[in-house]
């Protein structure tokens, strides 16, 4: 009976061992599908919503004249950009005489320009270095046409020149300038121009920075002030060209690169074409630059540290011109050079650090100020430190000297 007993007992152990096995497999089991279910579930929330972003019906769904969305980044819409202002677009050619040892020689000027009505009359608008100097120029319009042109205005100031052109009427297709006032750095923008000869070629980019000042041969020894810089591909030719919002508004004129840079181009804005246009086409000038007759360099730490000045931020004044506004209004040149980080630098004058109350972080800030916000004979007050203590000048503007 014992071993009986026994036996039995090990035949129920052995059952038992056999059912707890099967229950745990049999978890297990369940276990896995049930984690696979929750698993697909969790994937398949996250892949929805990023399938409908990323599907291209959606788009048909989002209103381009919300506020909230300032404009719609597809092919589609720069293509139509692009063929909407395509034909305002021209190619700008001439010639200028040049002397050397093997006598007189015609060299090829080339650059772009774009079409615009004023008062029912079409004219070219373009950059003044296009056509500097430059004889027996011609406009060349999308369509292969070409026709001459004769300069009716410029400035070198601001690197402008308006053209009028012998053509019939069918030839013209005018571009809307808007205000370039409500630009900001990041606004996606399009120049359209003739890089290397290249006609109607459409590049893209965004505002990289506004209120720059550049320095252009054709305007001596001033800068071009205000100016808008742009990621946009800016090559030799696209000078004169438009830079357009996505719109198809012109919102700039492009006029200058850094050489051997790479995404560094300029335009000038179009707050600057419209003040001037009307002058330049009635009068062939445009005189209302206002000039104060200073240089300086901009406030760094480093200069602020050296003159135990108390700001890092301003325009530190180098030089006053004898019979300039700032000499008339008493500001203060400096008088000794000291060497700064390897470099000279004249101290000794009056730091600008604000005009009419607008913080002046350095140079371009207070030239691109003047420019966009004053005219000669204007009285503006500026806000100068001199021996560590803030002042208060009234300073009266006066007309900046002709240039050619």
């Amino acid at each position: 009976m014992d071993e009986s007993y026994e036996h039995k007992k090990k035949q129920k152990n052995r059952s038992i061992i056999v059912f707890v096995a099967l229950c745990i497999v049999a978890m297990l089991t369940a276990g896995y599908f049930i984690s696979g279910s929750l698993n697909s579930i969790a994937i398949s929330s996250k892949t929805e919503p990023l399938q409908q972003q990323t599907d291209t019906s959606s788009y048909e769904n989002i209103n381009t004249k919300n506020p909230a969305i300032t404009y719609v980044y597809n092919t589609t819409s720069l293509a139509q950009l692009y063929k909407d202002v395509k034909d305002s677009v021209v190619v700008i050619t001439g010639y200028v005489v040049q002397y050397s040892f093997f006598g007189q020689q015609y060299s090829e000027v080339q650059g772009s320009g774009f079409i615009y009505e004023y008062k029912n009359d079409m004219v070219i608008i373009t950059n003044k270095h296009v056509v500097n100097d430059a004889m027996n120029i011609t406009v060349t319009f999308s369509n292969g046409d070409g026709y001459p042109a004769t300069v009716v205005g410029f400035d070198a100031y601001s690197d402008l020149a308006v053209l009028s052109v012998e053509a019939p009427s069918r030839e013209f297709h005018p571009l809307h300038i808007t205000s370039s006032s409500t630009l900001q750095v990041g606004d996606p923008v399009v120049a359209i121009g003739s890089p290397f000869g290249l006609g109607g070629t459409m590049t893209t980019g965004i505002i990289s920075q506004l209120g720059r000042t550049i320095q252009d041969s054709v305007a001596g020894n001033f800068p071009i002030a205000n100016i808008i810089q742009t990621s946009a591909a800016i090559n030799p030719g696209n000078s004169g060209g438009p830079l357009l919002n996505y719109e198809g508004e012109v919102i700039g004129i492009t006029t200058a690169i850094i050489q051997n840079s790479n995404g560094l181009g300029f335009a000038v804005p179009s707050n600057t074409i419209l003040r001037e246009v009307a002058s330049l086409i009635t009068t062939g000038a445009y005189s209302q630059h206002p000039w104060v007759g200073i240089s300086g360099t901009d406030m760094t730490y480093a200069i602020a540290q050296s003159i135990g000045a108390n700001v890092t931020y301003g325009w530190l004044i180098t030089q006053i011109t004898d019979s300039g506004a700032a000499a008339q209004a008493g500001l203060q040149g400096g008088n000794q050079q000291v060497r700064i980080n390897d470099q000279w630098v004249t101290i000794g004058g009056d730091i600008i650090v604000a005009v009419d109350g607008t913080r002046i972080i350095n140079g371009d800030t207070f030239m691109s100020y003047l420019e966009e916000h004053t005219t000669p004979h204007q009285t503006i007050h500026v806000t100068i430190i001199r021996d560590h203590h803030f002042q208060d000048v009234s300073v009266e503007l006066k007309q900046r000297p002709g240039a050619n």
